[in-house]
Protein backbone atom coordinates (compact mmCIF):
# COMPACT_ATOMS: atom_id res chain seq x y z
CA UNK A 1 0.00 0.00 0.00
CA UNK A 2 1.37 3.40 -1.00
CA UNK A 3 1.04 6.50 1.16
CA UNK A 4 1.68 10.11 0.32
CA UNK A 5 4.28 11.66 2.61
CA UNK A 6 5.80 15.11 3.00
CA UNK A 7 9.32 15.53 4.40
CA UNK A 8 10.31 18.99 5.59
CA UNK A 9 13.36 20.36 7.38
CA UNK A 10 16.64 22.21 7.18
CA UNK A 11 19.92 20.61 8.24
CA UNK A 12 22.85 22.92 8.99
CA UNK A 13 25.97 21.22 7.66
CA UNK A 14 29.63 21.54 8.62
CA UNK A 15 31.48 24.08 6.50
CA UNK A 16 33.30 22.39 3.65
CA UNK A 17 30.85 19.52 3.16
CA UNK A 18 30.55 18.56 -0.50
CA UNK A 19 27.56 17.54 -2.57
CA UNK A 20 29.15 14.11 -2.92
CA UNK A 21 29.21 13.66 0.85
CA UNK A 22 25.59 14.77 1.15
CA UNK A 23 24.45 12.41 -1.60
CA UNK A 24 26.51 9.61 -0.04
CA UNK A 25 24.74 10.15 3.27
CA UNK A 26 21.34 10.28 1.56
CA UNK A 27 22.11 7.20 -0.58
CA UNK A 28 19.51 4.96 1.16
CA UNK A 29 16.77 7.50 0.35
CA UNK A 30 18.05 8.16 -3.17
CA UNK A 31 18.26 4.42 -3.90
CA UNK A 32 14.72 3.99 -2.55
CA UNK A 33 13.58 6.66 -5.03
CA UNK A 34 15.73 5.15 -7.79
CA UNK A 35 17.62 8.45 -8.16
CA UNK A 36 21.31 8.97 -8.82
CA UNK A 37 21.41 12.47 -7.30
CA UNK A 38 19.36 14.82 -5.15
CA UNK A 39 18.49 16.85 -8.25
CA UNK A 40 16.59 13.82 -9.55
CA UNK A 41 14.62 13.48 -6.29
CA UNK A 42 11.78 15.70 -7.37
CA UNK A 43 8.73 16.34 -5.26
CA UNK A 44 5.26 15.37 -6.47
CA UNK A 45 4.24 18.94 -5.70
CA UNK A 46 5.53 21.26 -8.45
CA UNK A 47 5.97 24.23 -6.09
CA UNK A 48 8.23 22.29 -3.69
CA UNK A 49 11.99 22.39 -4.28
CA UNK A 50 12.62 18.77 -3.23
CA UNK A 51 16.06 18.18 -1.70
CA UNK A 52 18.41 21.14 -2.17
CA UNK A 53 22.02 21.54 -1.05
CA UNK A 54 22.97 25.21 -0.60
CA UNK A 55 26.74 25.17 -1.13
CA UNK A 56 27.27 28.76 -0.01
CA UNK A 57 25.43 28.48 3.30
CA UNK A 58 26.09 24.74 3.86
CA UNK A 59 22.43 23.94 4.33
CA UNK A 60 20.43 20.97 3.20
CA UNK A 61 16.86 22.12 2.66
CA UNK A 62 14.19 19.46 2.32
CA UNK A 63 10.67 20.15 1.13
CA UNK A 64 9.66 16.97 -0.67
CA UNK A 65 6.41 15.06 -1.20
CA UNK A 66 6.19 11.56 -2.62
CA UNK A 67 4.32 8.27 -2.65
CA UNK A 68 6.06 5.77 -0.41
CA UNK A 69 5.70 2.23 0.85
CA UNK A 70 5.96 0.64 4.27
CA UNK A 71 9.75 0.61 4.58
CA UNK A 72 10.16 4.33 3.86
CA UNK A 73 10.49 5.31 7.52
CA UNK A 74 13.49 3.00 7.98
CA UNK A 75 15.09 4.19 4.76
CA UNK A 76 14.65 7.83 5.73
CA UNK A 77 16.01 7.09 9.21
CA UNK A 78 19.12 5.52 7.68
CA UNK A 79 19.60 8.52 5.39
CA UNK A 80 19.24 11.01 8.22
CA UNK A 81 21.62 8.98 10.39
CA UNK A 82 24.12 9.23 7.53
CA UNK A 83 23.76 13.01 7.63
CA UNK A 84 24.60 13.09 11.36
CA UNK A 85 28.40 13.26 10.96
CA UNK A 86 27.98 16.05 8.37
CA UNK A 87 25.71 18.17 10.60
CA UNK A 88 26.98 21.26 12.37
CA UNK A 89 24.12 21.17 14.87
CA UNK A 90 21.02 19.13 15.60
CA UNK A 91 17.97 19.71 13.43
CA UNK A 92 14.40 18.51 13.29
CA UNK A 93 12.93 16.92 10.17
CA UNK A 94 9.14 16.68 10.07
CA UNK A 95 7.49 13.85 8.19
CA UNK A 96 3.75 14.05 7.52
CA UNK A 97 1.92 10.92 6.39
CA UNK A 98 -1.38 11.67 4.68
CA UNK A 99 -3.97 8.99 5.52
CA UNK A 100 -7.67 8.82 4.67
CA UNK A 101 -8.61 9.05 8.35
CA UNK A 102 -6.28 11.95 9.18
CA UNK A 103 -2.70 12.97 8.94
CA UNK A 104 0.12 11.72 11.15
CA UNK A 105 3.21 13.81 11.90
CA UNK A 106 6.51 12.27 12.88
CA UNK A 107 9.60 14.17 13.93
CA UNK A 108 13.06 12.81 13.30
CA UNK A 109 16.17 14.38 14.70
CA UNK A 110 19.54 14.49 13.01
CA UNK A 111 22.71 15.83 14.54
CA UNK A 112 26.44 15.46 14.96
CA UNK A 113 26.16 13.69 18.33
CA UNK A 114 23.50 11.96 20.39
CA UNK A 115 23.91 14.68 23.02
CA UNK A 116 23.15 17.40 20.44
CA UNK A 117 20.04 15.49 19.38
CA UNK A 118 18.98 15.02 23.00
CA UNK A 119 19.38 18.75 23.61
CA UNK A 120 17.32 19.56 20.49
CA UNK A 121 14.59 17.23 21.74
CA UNK A 122 14.68 18.98 25.13
CA UNK A 123 14.44 22.45 23.58
CA UNK A 124 11.54 21.37 21.37
CA UNK A 125 9.70 19.83 24.32
CA UNK A 126 10.17 22.95 26.46
CA UNK A 127 8.92 25.12 23.59
CA UNK A 128 5.86 22.98 22.84
CA UNK A 129 4.83 22.57 26.48
CA UNK A 130 5.47 26.24 27.27
CA UNK A 131 3.32 27.34 24.33
CA UNK A 132 0.53 25.01 25.39
CA UNK A 133 0.62 26.02 29.06
CA UNK A 134 1.01 29.71 28.20
CA UNK A 135 -2.58 29.70 26.94
CA UNK A 136 -3.85 29.10 30.46
CA UNK A 137 -1.10 29.97 32.94
CA UNK A 138 1.28 32.85 33.65
CA UNK A 139 4.98 33.02 32.87
CA UNK A 140 6.03 32.02 36.41
CA UNK A 141 3.99 28.81 36.31
CA UNK A 142 5.23 27.99 32.81
CA UNK A 143 8.86 28.52 33.86
CA UNK A 144 8.39 26.02 36.72
CA UNK A 145 7.25 23.37 34.26
CA UNK A 146 10.09 24.24 31.87
CA UNK A 147 12.57 23.78 34.73
CA UNK A 148 11.05 20.36 35.47
CA UNK A 149 11.35 19.34 31.81
CA UNK A 150 14.98 20.45 31.77
CA UNK A 151 15.65 18.40 34.91
CA UNK A 152 13.92 15.32 33.46
CA UNK A 153 15.99 15.55 30.29
CA UNK A 154 19.20 15.95 32.30
CA UNK A 155 18.33 12.85 34.34
CA UNK A 156 17.44 10.97 31.15
CA UNK A 157 20.79 11.83 29.61
CA UNK A 158 22.63 10.70 32.75
CA UNK A 159 20.73 7.37 32.68
CA UNK A 160 21.50 6.88 28.99
CA UNK A 161 25.20 7.52 29.54
CA UNK A 162 25.29 5.12 32.49
CA UNK A 163 23.55 2.46 30.40
CA UNK A 164 25.86 3.05 27.44
CA UNK A 165 22.96 4.20 25.26
CA UNK A 166 24.54 7.45 24.15
CA UNK A 167 26.18 5.99 21.02
CA UNK A 168 25.84 7.27 17.48
CA UNK A 169 23.15 4.70 16.74
CA UNK A 170 20.68 7.23 18.13
CA UNK A 171 21.44 9.76 15.41
CA UNK A 172 17.76 9.76 14.48
CA UNK A 173 15.03 9.50 17.03
CA UNK A 174 11.45 9.27 15.78
CA UNK A 175 8.75 11.08 17.70
CA UNK A 176 5.21 10.49 16.43
CA UNK A 177 2.16 12.60 17.14
CA UNK A 178 -1.16 12.96 15.37
CA UNK A 179 -1.41 16.04 13.18
CA UNK A 180 -3.54 18.69 14.80
CA UNK A 181 -6.58 19.54 12.76
CA UNK A 182 -7.83 23.12 12.67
Amino acid sequence: MRTEVHVHGTVVLVEGVSIGQVEGALRPWLDYLDCASIKEARSLEQDEPGIVFDRKRFLLEICWTGDVGRNFQGVLGDALAGLGPLAEEASTVEITYFHDKGDEVQLMFVGPTPQAIHDMQRRLMVEEVSNLLGRQFGAEDVSQVAALINRLFAEDWTRKQAAGESGLASATQPHTRPKQLH
